[in-house]
């Protein structure tokens, strides 16, 4: 008996060790990487599906997971009501939903929601952000601990980046454009009224303003490197992919490539930083951390114009570079000289950023049908998943040995019921 119980306490505690949670957009270390194992590979929409919730209202933005509860943010009231949702990981079931603002509905394009940011998570308190700037952070049981509403946020397309959450601090990049007579101010008119908010996650309270220079409209989330001994925040915006002090939101470094609208998130690795110009020069960015002043001519290590994806996220795995473009063309580059490795076409369109588990890469399309690639620099497909959803515009989440993505009006958890 007794021996019974220690393999079944080794077994619980390994168990214990392949679990992650899932905390935030593109999960730890926001670059789409999990590092659990078994993760499921074949899923219908009658198999392997542990649970289905319906989610009411709209939103694109990614489910997070910390241990027992899943957190999503949605829509309702045509978009005026903006709510957070917590879910039971093991059930399914709503714990409780929570509006947190009545939010102002200006104006958005038609293919963005009034719920597109991602929140992010401590395991003590969720921080929201809503279409109108509203920076929200809410307590596991659902009382409002803090808002911050000094930033009026317009913009062209609507909000779609994502907080990011280090060291004590909520960072919000708030790359908007003009809500006066000229629409184009910010737009397609470069401006210098960009900034990088960084408030006290314990009080919401403005630790610092970083201020970008001229730059257009964006919905880049930012990444955290170290570079030159110092902790930066990479942040890219319409023209422009810039570090600052992490701690004083000081600007350090900027290259400049012209476009703007950009979306995908920043990625790095191995000294590298990896970003995409948006709309009109499109292009795709590899830059070497760190700088002082304009370092274009100096840091910029290869750029290419070739299927620069404009809203799904790029995904490094050392050494490779993987994109998937919107139109549904995969490309596996060298990520240290830009050299294509494989260049292919998978069926649908994908506005989801890739995710990576257990040496896969899971490509979801926008009608809800997941590619699983074999990661390498060889193309070889494993698997196509159908979950036949009118809609799945929000990137998926892997934790606790299940995948978690959103639907139409539904959050699927894919797994073992």
């Amino acid at each position: 008996m007794k021996r019974l119980f220690y393999v079944t306490l080794v077994i619980c505690l390994a168990s214990m060790v392949l679990a992650e949670n899932w905390p935030c957009w593109r999960g730890p270390g926001r670059q789409g990487i999990s590092a659990e194992t078994n993760i499921p590979v074949q899923w219908s929409t009658s198999d392997n599906i542990a649970w289905k919730t319906p989610i009411p209202g709209q939103g694109y933005s990614s489910p997070i997971v910390w241990d027992d509860k899943v957190f999503l943010t949605t829509a309702i009231q045509e978009g005026k009501s903006y709510h957070l949702i917590c879910l039971d990981r093991k059930t399914g079931g709503i714990v409780w939903d929570k509006q947190l603002v009545q939010q102002r509905t200006d104006h958005k394009q038609a293919n963005n929601s009034w719920a597109t940011s991602t929140p992010v998570t401590d395991g003590k308190a969720v921080y929201c952000v809503a279409a109108d700037g509203t920076i929200s952070a809410v307590t596991f049981d659902g009382s409002i601990a803090w808002q911050h509403k000094e930033f009026e946020y317009f913009s062209e397309h609507g909000l779609g980046v994502s907080p990011v959450l280090h060291d004590g601090l909520v960072i919000v990049a708030y790359d908007w454009s003009s809500s006066g007579p000229d629409k184009k101010l910010g737009w397609q008119t470069p401006w210098d009224q960009s900034v990088i908010v960084a408030v006290d996650a314990a009080t919401g309270k403005v630790r610092w303003r970083g201020k970008r220079g001229l730059s257009r409209i964006g919905h880049v989330t930012p990444q955290v490197v170290e570079a030159d001994g110092i902790e930066q925040l990479v942040s890219g915006a319409g023209d422009v992919v810039q570090g600052f002090d992490i701690k004083i939101g000081r600007r350090l470094w900027t290259v400049r490539s012209s476009g703007e609208g950009v979306v995908p998130s920043i990625v790095a690795g191995d000294g590298l930083v990896f970003a995409t110009t948006g709309f009109g020069e499109s292009h795709i960015l590899a830059v070497r951390q760190g700088g002082q002043g304009d370092v274009t001519d100096t840091h910029l290590v290869w750029k290419t114009d070739e299927d620069v994806p404009k809203v799904p996220s790029m995904l490094y795995r050392k050494p490779y570079l993987h994109v998937v473009t919107d139109e549904g063309i995969v490309r596996c580059l060298e990520a240290a000289t830009g050299k294509e490795m494989y260049r292919e076409r998978i069926r649908g369109r994908f506005w989801p950023s890739p995710v990576w588990a257990d040496g896969k890469l899971y490509l979801l399309s926008d009608k809800g049908e997941t590619t699983v690639i074999k990661d390498g620099p060889s193309f070889e497909i494993i698997g196509t998943n159908d979950l036949n959803d009118k809609k799945c515009l929000a990137s998926p989440a892997i934790s606790q040995g299940c995948i978690f993505i959103r639907g139409a009006e539904s959050l699927y958890c894919i797994g073992r019921p």
